[in-house]
């Protein structure tokens, strides 16, 4: 019996998997994903084009989440090892999971090709912004900015409502929002949970060439 319970510690610390039912504080539910973000029909064929479809249905319509489930998970993560050490034994992500349950592409050209893009265009720190502009069509406000980051509510605010006479040039922009709104909050989160990261201009600014990035080795490292 004492061997059985061990099995729940690590590190001395009681394991969230015997307080999900009585601590629900300890779970994580700040998984940002964009549930609120209208998936119009006209931006599908861009995401379908650049792989990303399926990463977009994972929503709370089409997804279910479980939580605690995940939070079990994190807690058992060993950064040594890069596997989670369970009751079972041990067990890690492959890429073959990646491909299976999001459904990206693991073939094609690594991701970090296209970062010297957004390097040649941050000089001084004033080119990024005009090659924003020129790829959304306006700026952010300055207390939506910071360093290169843009808060997750103006994509919000600012693309929520595609005009039905939208010409397809501002659906394009309209993909690209959605796009840049997907990898950084749902895909390649970062503790911030709510900035979106404008390294990723190379990306969107060819929207015909994204299928042909590894997406999913990417999200596996």
């Amino acid at each position: 019996m004492a061997e059985a319970c061990s099995l729940y510690r690590l590190n001395g610390v009681a394991h969230v998997a015997g307080s999900i039912n009585r601590e629900p504080t300890r779970c994580i539910y700040s998984v940002r994903r964009q549930q609120n973000m209208p998936l119009h029909d006209r931006i599908v064929p861009y995401l379908e084009r650049a792989g990303l479809y399926h990463l977009a249905r994972l929503n709370a319509r089409w997804f279910w989440l479980d939580e605690p489930l995940v939070s079990g998970f994190i807690e058992r993560w060993r950064p040594e090892t890069h596997t989670f050490h369970m009751p079972f034994g041990e067990c890690t992500i492959t890429l073959q999971d990646v491909a299976y349950q999001l459904r990206l592409s693991v073939d094609g050209l690594p991701v970090s090709r296209c970062f010297t893009d957004f390097e040649k265009f941050i000089v001084e720190g004033k080119p990024a912004w005009e090659w924003f502009q020129e790829l959304f069509g306006e700026l952010p406000p300055q207390n939506k900015v910071k360093h290169y980051t843009v808060h997750f509510t103006w994509f919000h605010e600012r693309f929520r409502v595609l005009p039905d006479d939208a010409t397809e040039e501002t659906v394009r922009i309209y993909a690209r929002a959605y796009i840049m709104m997907l990898l950084s909050t749902q895909l390649f989160g970062d503790k911030s949970e709510n900035r979106v990261h404008i390294w990723w201009l190379p990306f969107v600014a060819r929207l015909d060439d994204m299928g042909s990035y590894s997406w999913g080795s990417t999200a596996l490292a």
